[in-house]
């Protein structure tokens, strides 16, 4: 009986060994060209200190690219828009949000140029935006709360970059993007006239997320839970001193430090606190009621709406879409 108390024992702590590891051997995090505040994490080795082992930046150019990179198991990590995150998770990517990086606001913005002074005045004119992003989404229902017709907007799914060229030959006249794309625009000639901050006295919810592969998350937690604990830390860097934050992102993603300053103060950083309460991931209960399972819920129905993504592949509930466990241990630990 001892005998096979033993081997029990024994098994049961391999599997534990190998099923739940300390520490991976890397982790590949994924994350656009943009100014973040994760980057000051990239700048300094701060996460790769923090999770111990080695960090593999991975860049991409949207939310879709991230999506892919997931798919073909090339990532672990990602920080990027809700809209795109929505809908890997409706089309059963073994993925799940882990936190809130930044609600945007006025990070993401809607560029004319002479003529269009008014939301109203893109009527008749050409509209670029990037394809499955948070930017279409926000374009799309800043068109439908305020009553436009949308059938005399010209809408045009266009790569950031290859937005800024299209507005510099002439074939756009507004474009809704992110910097540092946004501030491209504008020092072609071009002015800011909605911002996704707009949206929110509308009850809409644009942010960017940190997404998981589940798989990771589940061989690795307390690694998941230290990542979001370097991004508490680096948010309250910057907001300790705005400029010198800016200063090293603008370095490490090559881009003005102006630019760099107005895309960071462009986003409002919920702190991990706050979300891991019901108003953001909830507090393990009832998940598909809190503020981001309400946001999957919009969006969902928005991305079906224009053919992004099939109703009937639209989750009765978000539980297993969203997992505040880490956000909230990494809150405890701070």
């Amino acid at each position: 009986m001892k005998k096979s108390l033993c081997l029990l024992l024994a098994a049961g702590s391999l599997w534990l060994n190998t099923s739940v590891a300390a520490t991976p051997a890397e982790v590949r995090v994924a994350y656009s060209g943009g100014s973040q505040v994760l980057m000051l994490a990239k700048a300094d080795g701060s996460l790769d200190k923090a999770l111990n082992t080695k960090v593999q930046w991975v860049q991409f150019a949207s939310g879709a690219d991230a999506l892919s990179y997931f798919a073909s198991n090339a990532i672990d990590i990602a920080n990027f828009g809700s809209s795109p995150a929505t809908a890997g998770i409706v089309r059963k990517l073994p993925v799940e949000i882990i936190g809130v990086s930044g609600v945007i606001a006025s990070y993401e913005r809607l560029i004319g140029k002479d003529g269009i002074k008014t939301l109203r005045d893109i009527e008749g004119k050409r509209v670029a935006y990037p394809p499955n992003s948070t930017a279409q989404y926000a374009l799309e229902a800043a068109i439908s709360v305020n009553k436009l017709d949308r059938s005399k907007i010209t809408l045009l799914p266009l790569r950031p970059a290859e937005m800024v060229a299209a507005w510099k030959r002439g074939d756009i006249d507004a474009g809704y993007v992110w910097a540092p794309f946004a501030q491209e625009l504008e020092s072609s000639g071009g002015h800011q006239v909605f911002a996704t901050k707009d949206l929110q006295k509308e009850g809409y919810l644009i942010y960017n997320n940190y997404v998981v592969r589940k798989a990771f998350a589940e061989q690795y937690p307390q690694a998941v839970t230290a990542f979001l604990r370097v991004h508490q830390q680096k948010v309250d860097e910057f907001k300790k001193d705005p400029e010198r934050a800016a200063a090293i992102v603008a370095k490490e993603v090559g881009a003005p430090v102006t630019t760099a300053a107005n895309t960071l103060g462009g986003l409002e950083y919920p702190t991990l606190s706050e979300q891991g309460t019901a108003a953001w991931l909830g507090n393990g209960t009832q998940t598909s009621a809190s503020g981001i399972g309400k946001a999957l819920s919009k969006t969902s129905n928005f991305l079906a709406g224009i053919g992004e993504i099939r109703k009937r592949d639209i989750p009765a509930n978000w539980d297993s879409a969203i997992d505040s466990r880490y956000i909230r241990e990494a809150a405890a630990a701070k």
